[in-house]
């Protein structure tokens, strides 16, 4: 190839012209050529382009000094991945504001380091001073989530590098490549699927390890189902807590509940559940019978509550140092029985059943007994209808004398027992409706469940007691009166044919269809109050007894025996509490003909000769026909006597009506134990 002559001269030209530069230093060639174009020197291009020239996947690996000065790789950036991240469209130093130089060590500026809390939050500021938030409500929900994190466990230094967090934003995001895919897609379930590898492989290996064999690591590691639980439903997105603190416990049986919800609910049914709920956590939880992690199912023989097994389990707490040893039936307690499945629990399928005739039976008497009795009284009323009078001057020194009706011993007695229930249908009730709003108050006024319990128990041993030496009065007696008592006479409590006739009458004359029924020493309503108690002895002091001695119960009985006495236990205490607080104080004290309450004869013992004669009035009679009359007359109570009764019986009686409306309030209030869920 031939070259003219003016292509050589050029190219001679600017040989010329670059040798001087290529003979001098670097710096020295830079200023030269600054100071030939009059500008100062160009400032460092620090985009995403030149990071990546470092940082790029195919750039080599890199690293900095770590903790303890032992060296840490430091990421290399996927540019695709990062593209598609919620900070796609950000450049590295819009996050890196610290770093002021391309090379290598980075020269460092006064601005933070990339920090992910402080710049959401900034951002969360700047939307709400621009009137955004509504456009950029995402930016709420990640600070709402900034604010649960730093309460939480993770955000707390860690015990091996106090200047690091016990895990930061990005090391469970990824903050390059975070991108939560769209709530109902099928990336939102592949993603949700990876939250319990996250968690294990960054810190948890252990965790994990266990998790991967159990039914719920089965289920979304092997078998990919979105319904398994993984982490974060259990232990929360961002409101990590310590899991040896009582929130996090409390939170756990919670969190079990929103999957499984009918276990939930008969746990709940349970003491364990119950105290629970009112937020102590001394009691057994979810993960204390089924582990925490490796949770398997119920007919593998690895599984902590296998039949197997169970009777271990249940001696984690029942270990014979802080509770009684924990003895064969426990292993057959069904903790989470229910009263509506016959093929399986088929002892409290009955029970219900049987509980549920008899409080449907005893209230709709009772209550319809009493609201017709009351229309009655008040029609009577009315119509100005007078009371049958007794002529007292007929009788000496009358006007000053009553009839007496109870002995000292019996009207301490109905006192007592009158405390002793009341109180244990606030300590009971309190834990039979845990999941009311006034429970907690209450049992934490009382001092907790365990201090609860010790009244409860004392209580039933008062009220019990009671029970049993009046029981032993009556039978001396009788002994005593062998000779001239008669078990269905007008002096017994035993029922006879003329209660049933009295009842007929009543209901007679409530519907204006017949006269009043002229009672004895008994009325019907006063026998059944009287025959209630031996019932209730019976089915709540023995169920009671059942549980308070449980290692016994299950070392003689079989563990549904507990399941049923829980179930009898508190419905007849609802039972009791309702039927006492309605029909008894209806009956005694809230009658049109008693008002205004109270009613104090139990509390004075004396009743007087108009009252005794309206009441009872064949006892009257039998009593002035046989000149007996005179032996029962007494002194009228002095007047501090009766004041002081009327205090007394207006407090029982609001005490009594306080707690008729606690137990209304749980009744309807939400989840209601045993039959009365259907």
């Amino acid at each position: 190839m031939r070259i003219s002559k003016l292509t050589a001269w050029m190219m001679l030209a600017a040989v010329c012209l670059t040798l001087p530069a290529l003979l001098r230093p670097a710096e020295a060639t830079a200023a030269v050529d600054a100071g030939s174009r009059g500008a100062p020197p160009a400032a460092e291009k620090l985009d995403n382009s030149t990071c990546l020239i470092c940082h790029g996947a195919k750039a080599d690996k890199l690293t900095a000094p770590g903790a303890e000065g032992k060296p840490r790789t430091l990421q290399a950036i996927q540019e695709n991945q990062f593209g598609k991240g919620v900070h796609g469209e950000m450049t590295c130093v819009g996050c890196h504001q610290d770093i002021t130089s391309s090379k290598a060590p980075h020269k460092k500026g006064p601005a933070p380091k990339a920090n992910c809390v402080t710049c959401h939050e900034a951002l969360w500021e700047t939307a709400k001073q621009q009137n955004l938030t509504r456009e950029r409500a995402r930016l709420g929900i990640v600070v709402q989530n900034i604010e649960a994190y730093k309460n939480s466990f993770h955000a707390r230094p860690s015990t091996d590098d106090k200047t690091r967090p016990n895990a930061a934003c990005d090391d469970c995001h990824d903050s390059h490549y975070f991108n939560v895919p769209p709530r109902g897609t099928s990336r939102r379930t592949d993603w949700h699927l990876t939250v319990s590898k996250v968690c294990g492989e960054q810190c948890h290996t252990d965790q994990l390890e266990s998790y991967a064999e159990s039914v719920h690591g089965v289920e979304t590691m092997e078998k990919k189902n979105p319904k398994a639980a993984v982490c974060t439903d259990c232990h929360t997105t961002h409101s990590i807590a310590n899991t040896s603190k009582d929130a996090f416990k409390l939170l756990i049986i919670e969190n079990c509940g929103t999957c499984h919800l009918e276990n939930f609910l008969t746990y709940r049914d349970t003491y364990h559940g119950q105290v629970t709920k009112l937020g102590y956590t001394y009691t057994a939880k979810c993960y204390d019978c089924h582990d925490s992690h490796k949770i398997l199912r119920v007919d593998d023989p690895q599984s902590k509550v296998h039949p197997d097994n169970r009777l271990e389990t249940c001696r984690q707490c029942h270990d014979g140092k802080k509770l009684p040893l924990a003895t064969a039936g426990f292993a057959t307690f069904g903790p989470h029985a229910n009263d509506h499945d016959f093929k399986r629990y088929p002892q409290m399928w009955i029970a219900s059943r049987f509980m549920h005739w008899l409080l449907v039976f005893v209230f709709a008497y009772f209550w319809v007994h009493s609201l017709l009795w009351w229309y009655r009284e008040y029609e009577r009323r009315k119509e100005g209808e007078l009371r049958p009078r007794v002529r007292v001057d007929e009788l000496p020194l009358a006007e000053a004398k009553q009839v007496r009706r109870f002995g000292p011993l019996w009207r301490l007695a109905h006192l007592l027992f009158a405390l002793s229930v009341m109180t244990l249908i606030l300590t009971g009730m309190a834990v039979f409706y845990s999941y009311t709003d006034w429970a907690p108050v209450i049992m934490k006024a009382l001092g907790g469940p365990q201090v609860a319990g010790i009244i409860h128990r004392t209580s039933a041993a008062i009220m019990l007691g009671i029970f049993f030496l009046h029981l032993v009065a009556v039978a001396i007696n009788i002994w005593r009166n062998r000779k001239t008592f008669r078990w269905f006479g007008p002096d017994s409590l035993v029922p006879n044919w003329k209660d049933l006739e009295d009842a007929i009458g009543m209901f007679k004359w409530f519907f204006n269809k017949g006269p009043r029924p002229t009672f004895d020493r008994w009325t019907y309503w006063e026998k059944f109050d009287y025959w209630a108690v031996f019932w209730g002895m019976a089915a709540i002091g023995g169920t009671g007894m059942l549980l308070a001695f449980p290692n016994v119960t299950a070392a003689i009985f079989p563990g549904w025996v507990f399941n049923v006495a829980a179930l009898v236990h508190g419905e007849e205490a609802f039972l009791a509490a309702v039927f006492l607080f309605t029909v008894h104080f209806f009956n005694n004290h809230f009658r049109p003909d008693k008002l205004p309450p109270p009613d104090i004869v139990m509390f004075t013992g004396t009743q007087s000769l108009e009252e005794f004669k309206r009441e009872h009035t064949l006892q009257y009679r039998r009593l002035v026909e046989s000149g007996q009359l005179e032996k029962y007359l007494v002194q009228a109570p002095s007047q501090p006597m009766t004041l002081g009764s009327k205090v007394l019986g207006i407090t029982l009686i609001i005490c009594g009506l306080t707690l008729l409306v606690l137990v209304t309030v749980g009744f309807f209030g939400g989840h209601t134990p045993h039959s009365f869920t259907q």
